[in-house]
């Protein structure tokens, strides 16, 4: 067989491929909910200034490089880090109980908004985040859904919160909070 037919039939592959992607994430709805959740050996009054001090994430927030504050009212900002540059802004604040952020970007590929619960509990408390998550582009669809998961980024997120008061921790499906 010749080169020419080995490049062919590779480049066929590759573009059944992306079609297949596309088609796929064509199909897949643009929106989705995910929730998790984990404990903290800590009440919700020492999360809190953990959560909105948006200045303060690089310090323990490893794919967050840089932080800049854009506005106080509301408090907006732009992380730079491993996932781009990406504006935010707080929707609703109830000190020390629920937090909401949102994208502010609708250039992005995704948006949406998470939605912080803090619960206390007898060893501290319940920190639950609800992403209400939106994804515009069609292979970043089909990514999230079957690669990298709806729950990767809160996964993180949780994680290193944990790591910020000294707990290993687990997140856990979690019922979804209201918009």
């Amino acid at each position: 067989m010749g080169w020419l037919v080995i490049i062919g039939i590779v480049v066929g592959v590759l573009v059944v491929l992306v079609l297949a992607v596309l088609a796929v994430g064509a199909t897949l709805p643009k929106e989705h909910v995910a929730a998790r959740r984990v404990r903290l050996p800590v009440a919700p009054d020492r999360v809190w200034p953990v959560l909105t001090d948006v200045a303060g994430y690089p310090s323990w927030r490893p794919r967050v490089a840089r932080v800049e504050v854009l506005g106080d009212e509301p408090v907006r900002w732009r992380e730079t880090g491993k996932d781009g540059k990406i504006a935010f802004e707080i929707t609703e604040a109830d000190e020390p109980r629920r937090l909401v952020t949102r994208i502010t970007d609708p250039t992005l590929p995704f948006g949406g908004s998470w939605t912080y619960d803090l619960t206390p509990d007898e060893a501290g408390c319940v920190v639950t985040v609800t992403e209400h998550g939106e994804v515009r582009n069609l292979v970043f669809r089909f990514m999230s859904r079957f690669v990298l998961g709806h729950t990767a980024t809160v996964d993180g997120y949780l994680t290193a919160l944990g790591a910020k008061f000294d707990a290993a921790v687990t997140p856990e499906t979690a019922e979804p909070a209201a918009r």
